[in-house]
């Protein structure tokens, strides 16, 4: 017995293992249920007691050998130090390709209206988005018991000292109201930004989106260059086929002030579910600047004019693409996101 463990002994010490195959033969030699080793353990049995202990420890060791040897084979040949040739991956086969990025859909939509306005000579602007409630409100002409001003529409980081109140901006008008006290009149430009009020997430609301506010303030501007300004907009944005149309409508900072409807450009006026069947769709707010507003910003209103209009960007990139959920543009799904990649 004792000259059999030897003989495994130095067999197992001898052994060189460097690929799969012989590891596996390896463990059936040894280790398995018919394994040499396994045979030596049903002969302790027939080994005289007083000579059983010994020869039982030296099995254990030899089992305990063949077990570290065939563990640190496994590593090696498992973390690739004894590749063979055949085992390497095949080097003339041609690389995957490469996975591009695509611009989310927001951000097309954006670059879009920046380069309609831009050609029309209105540059870019921007602002904070933590505001005042004079710059969001107060210089906008809102009343002090504006229902805009409440707790449930806006979302206040510091309430209570009036004009002072420190919030999340409501819209970009904000930005026009800092452009017009630090720029003297002739003033053409667009605010593109992301803005905050508190309401409920749904497939049409979010308590964050994005607009683009215009302005334009010069001596002798009228509600025709608005109207013109906006058709020009509607038919670069939605094709040349699109008519615009203004419904009275009042806004605190302009008068008079109208909402802008364009034809819908999925039934082409015919009405379908997008436009409710009414053959238009509501793309932004728009008016003349109010006199207190211009001099709210230190402009004289008997000498300058000017026309202010917004739109929310959500809202035309879900008419542009014919999207029906609001939520998925800041949900980041990427099967979403994919489908922008040619766009």
């Amino acid at each position: 017995m004792s000259s059999g463990v030897e003989e495994l002994l130095q067999q197992i010490n001898s052994t060189v293992v460097s690929t799969k195959e012989e590891l596996e033969a390896f463990r059936l030699a040894y280790l398995s249920k018919k394994g040499k080793v396994t045979a030596l353990f049903d002969e302790l049995k027939n080994v005289p007691k007083e000579d059983r202990k010994a020869i039982g420890g030296a099995l254990n060791n030899l089992k305990n050998l063949a077990q570290a040897r065939f563990e640190e084979w496994s590593a090696s040949i498992g973390s690739g130090e004894n590749k063979t040739v055949e085992d390497l991956p095949d080097l003339t086969l041609p690389v995957p390709p490469h996975s591009y990025g695509s611009l989310h859909p927001l951000t097309l939509t954006r670059k879009r209206i920046t380069e309609i306005f831009s050609r029309m000579g209105f540059d870019v602007s921007d602002g904070p988005e933590i505001e005042t409630d004079w710059y969001n409100f107060g210089a906008l002409n809102f009343a002090e018991n504006h229902p805009a001003r409440e707790m449930q529409d806006t979302f206040f980081i510091e309430k209570g000292a009036g004009k002072d109140d420190v919030l999340l901006r409501t819209h970009t008008s904000n930005v026009q109201i800092r452009l017009m006290n630090r720029t003297k009149p002739p003033i053409r430009s667009i605010m593109p930004g992301r803005v905050f009020r508190n309401e409920a997430i749904s497939a049409r609301a979010h308590c964050i989106f994005h607009q683009v506010e215009g302005l334009y303030v010069d001596r002798n501007v009228s509600f025709k260059d608005l109207k013109d300004t906006l058709y020009y907009f509607a038919k670069e944005m939605f094709g040349k086929d699109s008519k615009i149309r203004l419904r009275p409508s009042f806004f605190p900072f302009t008068e008079p002030s109208a909402e802008i409807d364009v034809t819908c450009f999925i039934c082409k006026g015919k009405g379908c579910n997008i436009c409710k069947h009414s053959g238009w769709v509501e793309i932004a707010g728009s008016g003349m600047v109010d006199p207190n507003v211009l001099q709210n910003c230190g402009i004289d209103p008997e000498v300058y004019t000017g026309f202010a209009f917004g739109m929310g960007i959500e809202r035309i990139t879900m008419l542009r693409y014919d999207i029906k959920d609001l939520r998925l543009f800041t949900e980041n799904d990427v099967r979403f996101l994919r489908q922008f990649s040619g766009a």
